[in-house]
């Protein structure tokens, strides 16, 4: 390519609307152009990245004997009505483009293909002699996303691999999900970067167990939690922990004690002189299924601990059945206007008890006439604790579970795990954090979308059986974005050299020099001849601005044919270390060529 042939403008100024450093740095470099609200335009450098992350991500999956496809944008709502999720991504997430076509059926833009791929293995795949299959493709998907941002990490449409893959068997599945597990190791590392594979909860997509590839980074949007053996690592929404023991409660007889002003917490500890960790705080959370029913839930935990949102709502799905539903669609916190909706009669908030009584919630067809009652391990653990009584100023000490309040039925894990807390698979270690950035997801679906769109297949004893599934997801543009967010300095951007738009750009301090341009215009075509894709920087502009600019589009090697010709050699500079060194012009390929081969720069 040369510069001055080629559609190449690049920012001095930070754009306004960009919030991450590898935003800005994209958008300054003329990697992306914004075009609307989560909408970007992938510029000629840009493309080279993407279609260079996306041949690794080709080779592998089809090393494994994955076999690529590709599936319809557009998805009709039926098969999301099948598999029961239309609700869930057009009301409860609301991520999906939905509307109805000009023959008035509701169709929609696919931000993932569980639904049109099991459609396609319900019509395709009829024996056990044909599993085990896996399908995948790369393409744009599309998401309705409330908040757009961070450039490519949130777009409204986006590059993505998705794949999919249908067993016999759970363990069938099980070797497809590790063989996925190491090629997602392999992409990571093949596009030199760090990253940090951890457990993750399924969300709207299911299934039994799932793992995130997380790239390291700073302005991550997840918290990743691990431990330092190597032996333990999750994304916060899913990591478990053992919280700090609790301090032993200094009242060791039931009593009903005054405690005026003491709605909260602080206030609680403050007037009883006692530790949060003896203190059962009981929260109420209003959950919405799709069937319209509306749950109370009434949950017990210990009052040094947060409430997980995310495990919390896989357990009320699980619970879905016991209320004619299959999704929950909203869960909160109530506050005075919906609490008004529901309340038979005034709620003693701040000194509710775990046996608040059944009789505040009014009769109402659309919400459950019962509170649902969860405790969390660590408060159903306590002994001699204190909690509310139900009564305004009023709080007992001394209560002990199944002796002054009965135990809730449904005793799950739903706190938040916190830095710091206790490792389960060893107590000796502790939990500690780091930020990361999402660019892959494995599934072990099971069976939720064959049993629900009706896919199965005649086992060897000739009887049906549903297609035990699996999905594997890589966000192509979002890795791309991510490997900047993870390597950058105050000059631009450090590509990794595996997947940097190009490998050497050859910058002429003065294109008046014939000299100059005689070497640079031969070891541009000798580059290129040899492999190394090269940029040659043939612009008139000043010296200064062509290293400035080489430096911000972040290519891995700079060549400056400028005064060390006179003794045959050009400057070359390595942009991820700025180490220069002069070189015979005749060696420069090979030495480039050796650098690219042994990964000199990120990622090496």
């Amino acid at each position: 390519m040369r510069l001055s042939k080629s559609l190449f403008v690049t920012l001095r100024e930070e754009p306004a609307d960009a919030e991450i450093p590898s935003h800005k740095l994209l958008l300054r470099a003329g990697y992306i152009r914004r075009i609307g609200s989560g909408l970007y335009a992938y510029l000629p450098l840009m493309w080279r990245v993407l279609t260079k992350v996306r041949q690794i991500v080709k080779e592998e999956m089809d090393a494994t004997g994955a076999q690529e496809c590709l599936l319809p944008q557009l998805q009709p709502a039926e098969l999301w009505q099948q598999s029961g999720r239309w609700d869930t991504y057009t009301q409860a997430e609301g991520i999906m483009f939905a509307f109805t076509d000009r023959q008035k059926r509701e169709v929609a833009l696919g931000p993932t293909h569980e639904e049109v791929v099991t459609a396609v293995a319900r019509d395709l795949i009829k024996s056990y002699r044909q599993l085990p299959q896996h399908l995948y493709q790369i393409q744009s998907k599309f998401r309705d996303e409330i908040r757009p941002r961070f450039g490519l990490m949130r777009g409204r449409e986006f590059i993505m691999k998705d794949g999919y893959s249908f067993h016999a068997d759970a363990e069938s599945l099980k070797a497809t999900y590790n063989d996925m597990h190491h090629a997602y190791c392999n992409m990571l590392e093949r596009c030199g970067l760090k990253y940090r594979a951890v457990d993750a909860d399924s969300g709207a997509i299911g299934g039994s167990g799932s793992q995130e590839f997380m790239v390291l980074a700073d302005a991550g949007e997840d918290d990743v939690m691990f431990t330092a053996d190597g032996k333990y690592a999750a994304n916060v929404e899913k990591a478990v922990s053992l919280a700090p023991e609790a301090v032993a409660s200094s009242f060791t007889s039931y009593e009903v004690k005054d405690t005026p002003n003491t709605n909260s917490i602080d206030k609680l500890v403050k007037f009883l002189e006692c530790d949060p960790t003896s203190i059962v705080k009981n929260v109420l959370q209003q959950a919405v299924y799709d069937n319209g029913k509306t749950v109370l839930v009434l949950i017990s935990i210990r009052s040094d601990r947060e409430v997980n949102q995310v495990k919390l709502t896989n357990e009320l799905v699980k619970l879905a059945p016991n209320y004619g539903a299959k999704t929950v669609i909203a869960l909160e916190v109530p506050d005075g206007v919906a609490i008004d909706k529901w309340a038979a009669k005034p709620l003693p908030l701040g000194y509710i008890a775990p046996d608040l009584s059944d009789e505040y919630i009014a009769a109402s067809p659309n919400v459950h006439p019962q509170f649902l009652r969860i405790v969390d391990p660590g408060a159903a653990s306590l002994t001699n604790f204190i909690t509310g009584t139900n009564e305004s100023g009023k709080h007992v000490v001394g209560a002990n579970w199944n002796t002054n309040f009965p135990l809730p039925a449904v005793n799950v894990d739903i706190q938040k795990a916190l830095v710091g807390d206790r490792a389960i698979h060893d107590p000796t270690q502790t939990l500690e954090t780091a930020r990361g950035i999402e660019v892959g997801h494995i599934f072990q679906l099971g069976t939720k979308y064959s049993q629900a769109m009706g896919a199965t297949f005649t086992d060897e004893q000739g009887a049906e059986q549903p297609l035990v599934m699996g999905c594997y997801g890589v966000g192509v543009s979002r890795l791309a974005q991510a490997a900047v967010e993870q390597s950058y300095d105050k000059d631009g951007i450090i590509w990794p050299v595996a997947i940097a738009p190009y490998h050497a750009i050859i910058c002429v301090p003065n294109i008046a020099d014939a000299q100059q341009m005689e070497v640079a215009e031969r070891l541009y075509t000798e580059l290129n001849q040899m492999g190394v894709e090269t940029i040659l920087d043939d612009r008139d502009e000043r010296a200064g601005v062509k290293f400035k600019d080489a430096d911000l589009i972040g290519i891995p090697f700079r060549i400056v044919t400028g005064r060390s010709l006179k003794d045959g050699k050009v400057e070359v500079v390595q942009r991820a270390t700025k180490q220069s060194q002069d070189i015979a012009v005749e060696n420069v390929g090979a030495t480039i060529k050796d650098w690219i081969a042994q990964g000199l720069g990120v990622g090496s």
